[in-house]
């Protein structure tokens, strides 16, 4: 009986693996936003001199959105990667994030949804500057009012989260 319980222990420690393609998958999504991000900034280039200002405005939020994205796709592999699967060997790298190694499930958690809340704030930001651009289809109310009450759900979540957290440190020490 120990040797059955021995085997599968470690086909469920090993099972960790299987995640490994999947972070491998979101490098490729990291490769894909910078094609979407290239593409977006040689638009821009093309029409800087006929494009108003709101217009590049609006591209260039649409660039950080695409960075914030991004960036969130590196906290995701690394903090899930290491967290789940295996450590990354670059302790001695030059160039290794001061948050790499620390960022614990909870600690991921609270950056993704701050992340969210930031790429959140930047949509509505350019759905409320498209709304004073002439010439342009504009959202109804009905739309303005869930864009916004997403957003403040997701304040409202991030903040709760962030309880939760609070409250399971000072249970755990």
């Amino acid at each position: 009986m120990k040797l059955i319980e021995q085997i599968l222990e470690a086909v469920i420690f090993r099972s960790r693996w299987v995640l490994a393609p999947m972070y491998i998958g979101l490098v490729g999504g990291l490769g894909l936003m910078l094609i979407k991000f290239v593409q977006e900034f040689i638009h821009i280039i093309s029409h800087i001199m006929e494009a108003p200002e709101q217009e590049v405005v609006l591209s260039i939020l649409g660039l950080v959105d695409i960075t914030l994205v991004a960036n969130l796709l590196i906290m995701v592999i690394f903090s899930g990667y290491e967290n789940f699967v295996s450590k990354i060997d670059v302790a001695n790298h030059e160039d290794r994030p001061s948050w790499m190694g620390k960022v614990d499930y909870s600690g991921l958690k609270l950056k993704l949804i701050g992340s969210i809340v930031a790429i959140s704030a930047i949509d509505l930001l350019k759905a409320f500057v498209h709304q004073s651009t002439v010439g342009i289809e504009h959202l109804s109310n009905t739309q303005m009012a869930w864009m916004v009450g997403i957003h403040f759900t997701l304040i409202l979540s991030g903040v709760l989260f962030a309880i939760m957290d609070k409250i399971s440190d000072t249970n755990h020490h």
